[in-house]
């Protein structure tokens, strides 16, 4: 009897058990999503699945903070250029129905369009490869993104500039090329870009929650977009959806992309066989890889096969993860710019697999132990590394943002916001002679010190009235300029497409990022006038010159 007690308590306590383990796990799972969007105002939905069996489903913040609506994991948001896996899919669908090739020219389907004698073919779209320059890299793009424009225009608007270089011959992430693809496929299948997806893929998994975005349609349950100004939260700027097109137009949910996932890879959409095709990295003209397929980027996850993309349009940033030998998929949609989307979703996809490293506590160095890693440490390929110390925090900054790095282990090092860390090693006299990276793909890369040490600038004040005399759009390239303005007293430099950031004085006449390691002077012209500037980055000095 006392054995058939005990037996019965065991079997009583078993989904007690099981179920503590599984909020466990989901705890997890939510507290990277905490970490990373709890702070903002705004709001990130996202769900984990294995096998197409959902793991974790999660939310926080706001999905509408003027109306004070909490993020619902039905909250439908813009996906940006996870887009382009629906439109690279929708490409082979016609292929395998017999209506194009992927080595057809674009002349075939386009006849007017300008290739400067070159071979451009819908593959090369699909790869980036094209050499057609992007109309999101275009300084004039800013006057035309919130207009209504028919696909023609907006065809016109890019079409005759110069190429960028031969077809196949170099990588370069590009949006004309997937809008040129939506144009293609509508010429092809004789219905609307929007209709064929509907048709043939929406319907087909079941997505009841996906839409090509526009605005003057009620779509139930959109989620508003917020960007950053300075610190504060606003309304994400007005735009046209009429130019993101097939490269970046539709609107989802984190469920709906878990059910596309699920249909593509169980064959529903198109063949697996076809599919492959997708899931192979595009060789250039001379043999090397560019990581990209049609539509996905083609990497690994600590070792772990992974297709992944992200989607940043204004108001929303996004990334999916599929990891083919896990069977694990991971979507993750945030509804402000504010803060990357790619490195909590990534984290999402590390803990799915069991690829988290043991927890491991940061240690304080004195400010003397840290001074030993300021420097400037070369790469292998002409980049630089710089290891600076403000404020008793140790900063590492290659060609981008300066990104904060926290001690684990004596020389070991983590650094904010990626999966990469950092070793130091030092010679027989105990030296710091160069750094080792350790990347999320298993790669590691080694950067040797030099003599040079990183130069760290004090800000001075200037008055607005010395301020404004610099501000304007100075043109460094057809394709790239500068935008100068001045709010209150802080002067702000924003690049073609680029985040705005601020620009602060270390004299009269020259300036100095913080976020990225670049120094910015202005020049007078015979009349007194200011019309010129030098951009001093990555060793390069690159003049612009006022519109």
């Amino acid at each position: 009897m006392k054995n058939l007690i005990l037996t019965t308590l065991s079997l009583l306590l078993l989904p007690t058990i099981m179920n503590s383990q599984v909020n466990i796990e989901k705890a997890k799972y939510q507290a990277i999503l905490e970490s990373n969007f709890g702070t903002f105002g705004s709001g990130a939905s996202a769900i984990v699945a294995k096998d197409g069996k959902i793991v974790y489903s999660g939310t926080v913040g706001m999905a509408n903070i003027e109306l004070g609506v909490p993020v619902d994991s039905k909250h439908v948001f813009r996906i940006g250029s996870i887009t382009k896996q629906f439109t690279a899919v929708a490409i082979l669908l016609l292929e395998k129905q017999g209506k194009l090739s992927l080595q057809d020219e674009i002349t075939k389907f386009i006849p007017d369009y300008p290739t400067h004698n070159k071979e451009i073919t819908v593959e090369h779209l699909l790869t980036h490869t094209s050499g057609i320059q992007s109309y999101t890299n275009l300084p004039e793009f800013g006057n035309i993104a919130s207009k209504q424009m028919s696909q023609e225009e907006m065809i016109d608007f890019f079409k005759d500039k110069p190429m960028e270089f031969a077809p196949g011959s170099q990588y370069n992430y590009n949006n004309s090329g997937y809008f040129l693809l939506g144009y293609i496929i509508e010429k092809v299948s004789g219905k609307s870009y929007e209709d064929f997806l509907q048709k043939n893929i929406f319907d087909k998994a079941g997505m009841e929650n996906t839409f090509l975005g526009n605005h003057s349609r009620i779509i139930p349950n959109r989620a508003a977009g917020y960007s950053d100004d300075d610190g504060t939260l606003v309304n994400a700027m007005h735009i046209s959806m009429d130019w993101p097109y097939a490269a970046g137009a539709i609107l989802s949910t984190v469920g709906d992309l878990l059910k596309w996932n699920t249909a593509l890879h169980e064959g529903r959409i198109i063949e697996l066989k076809t599919l492959r095709k997708a899931f192979k990295s595009y060789q250039l003209n001379d043999g090397s890889s560019t990581n990209y397929g049609y539509g996905w980027e083609i990497t690994n996850l600590f070792g772990s096969p992974s297709y992944e993309h992200g989607g940043g349009i204004q108001g929303f940033l996004s990334y999916g993860i599929y990891l083919p030998k896990e069977k694990v998929y991971v979507a993750l949609l945030s509804n402000c710019t504010c803060k990357d989307a790619t490195f909590p979703a990534l984290k999402l996809a590390q803990l799915a697999i069991g690829k988290t490293p043991k927890s491991v506590s940061s240690i304080n160095l004195g400010k003397g132990a840290m001074e030993e890693y300021v420097g400037i440490y070369q790469i292998s390929g002409g980049d630089k590394r710089r290891i600076t110390l403000e404020d008793e925090q140790l900063y590492s900054q290659r060609i981008g943002p300066k990104l904060k790095i926290q001690a684990y282990a004596k020389d070991k090092f983590s650094i904010e916001g990626t999966l990469t860390t950092f070793e130091f090693v030092r010679n027989e006299k105990g030296q710091i002679i160069k750094m080792l990276a350790h990347t999320r793909d298993g790669k590691t890369s080694a950067a040797v010190r030099t003599d040079e040490k990183p130069m760290v600038f004090e800000a001075i004040n200037l008055s607005p009235e010395i301020l404004k005399k610099y501000t304007g759009l100075y043109e460094i390239t057809p394709d790239f300029a500068l935008d100068i303005t001045l709010k209150g007293d802080q002067l702000y430099l924003q690049a073609t497409n680029q985040d705005k950031f601020p620009l602060y004085a270390k004299d009269k006449t020259s300036f100095f990022l913080k976020v990225v390691y670049a120094q910015v002077s202005f020049f007078k012209n015979k009349d007194g006038k200011y019309n010129k500037l030098i951009l001093y980055q990555n060793g390069k000095e690159m003049p612009g010159y006022k519109k």
